[in-house]
């Protein structure tokens, strides 16, 4: 089994986290994970809202130094 993915959105602000994910997701196939790791605090309104818009599933979520670590697997 690969690793999954991640993208380091560390420093960045709304809306490009979410930007970035689903720039990252376009090629993935239905079931493939991404991890995106972010420290802007509206991420955590904004990755679930995109999820849900999306069709996409939010696995996990957790805090970690300051970093929001979002699984995320394309629906």
């Amino acid at each position: 089994m690969s690793e999954i993915p991640e993208i380091d959105a560390i420093g960045l602000l709304c809306p490009l986290p979410v930007l970035r994910l689903r720039k990252r997701m376009m090629p993935l196939s239905t079931g493939d994970q991404i991890i995106l790791i972010a420290d802007d605090p509206a991420s955590i309104v904004d990755v679930p809202h995109f999820c849900n818009q999306q069709g996409h599933q939010l696995i996990d979520s957790r805090e970690d130094g300051g970093a929001i670590y979002f699984t995320v697997q394309k629906g």
